[in-house]
């Protein structure tokens, strides 16, 4: 198996798991999309909002939308990086053990590559 392939958009942090995010705001549905390569070889995992990138609206559909799919507290998911980018890391603060099983879970049938 190759780096790319193995590669997920997560990864353990002291005080939980940052999940690296590509947002698409102003879609039909908040939604989990798929994967997305970034130029630079990480994966981003790309989520899809109704909200439009105004006022941190977008932001916040972000972080509820990942916070209700994971089933957490709203205040374990915070935006870490990129409030005005489309590229954004989050962290889900917790237990890292825990939070890397409940992303990889959640998140695996999005992140099969044909």
């Amino acid at each position: 198996m190759s780096a790319a392939a193995a590669a997920v958009p997560y990864a353990l942090a002291r005080d939980g798991v940052r999940l690296a995010v590509h947002l698409v705001p102003k879609a039909a549905s908040d939604r989990v999309v798929g994967w997305a390569a970034a130029a630079d070889g990480t994966v981003q995992l790309k989520v899809a909002v109704r909200a439009a990138p105004q006022a941190g609206a977008a932001n916040d559909a972000l972080l509820r939308f990942l916070a209700d799919l994971l089933r957490l507290p709203r205040r374990q998911v915070t935006l870490a990086l990129g409030a005005t980018q489309r590229r954004k890391l989050v962290h889900l603060a917790g237990d890292p053990a825990r939070l890397e099983r409940l992303v990889a879970e959640t998140f695996a049938p999005w992140l099969k590559r044909p």
